[in-house]
């Protein structure tokens, strides 16, 4: 099985660098350069075609931006963020402030609005539900990508803090079941 997931394009609240998490933020219009970068990203997904499913999370800044693609998603709940519980709205250094080290080398034992163990779950059952498809397109968020990035890698997601997917990037993984 293939997945391709693409992060949202930028919210307000990533312009500020606060924690969405479960908010339900929309789109900000979309500049130039953001523009180039969906054109860029259209001319590899053509060449990954035919996608057998196109999802998104329930949260609409996915859907917005598969529209910008020019999909129409389906609803997965299990890709939904991390749930940030009290971070929600606060700049990330906050929660660097009060994790530190913890966010980076070992954040599967923190618990913030969700446990940390919960995503890896929601991973796990996502890879499980699709894993007779052949080949998806995924509109996704920053934290489950870059989770998911660390369970293909390592078999957990303990080094998802140790990456970076920014908004518009555009990440296949060929999983072997």
């Amino acid at each position: 099985m293939q997945i391709t997931f693409i992060r949202h394009l930028p919210t307000e609240w990533n312009a500020k660098q606060k924690l969405q998490g479960r908010r339900d933020i929309g789109l900000l219009p979309i500049t130039e350069n953001f523009q180039e970068g969906i054109a860029c990203n259209q001319k590899l997904l053509i060449k990954l075609s035919p996608f057998d499913l196109v999802l998104a999370s329930t949260l609409k800044r996915t859907h917005q931006t598969a529209h910008h693609y020019g999909y129409k998603a389906e609803t997965e709940g299990l890709l939904d963020e991390l749930d940030f519980g009290p971070f929600e709205g606060l700049p990330k250094s906050k929660l660097y402030e009060k994790y530190g080290n913890d966010w980076i080398e070992n954040p599967k034992e923190l618990i913030l609005g969700e446990g940390l163990t919960n995503l890896e779950e929601r991973i796990v059952l996502f890879l499980d539900k699709y894993k007779g498809r052949k080949n998806i397109l995924a509109f996704g968020h920053g934290s489950w990508i870059r989770a998911v990035m660390s369970y293909y890698q390592y078999g957990h997601i303990n080094n998802m803090n140790k990456m970076t997917v920014e908004n518009n990037e555009c990440i296949t993984l060929p999983f072997k079941f």
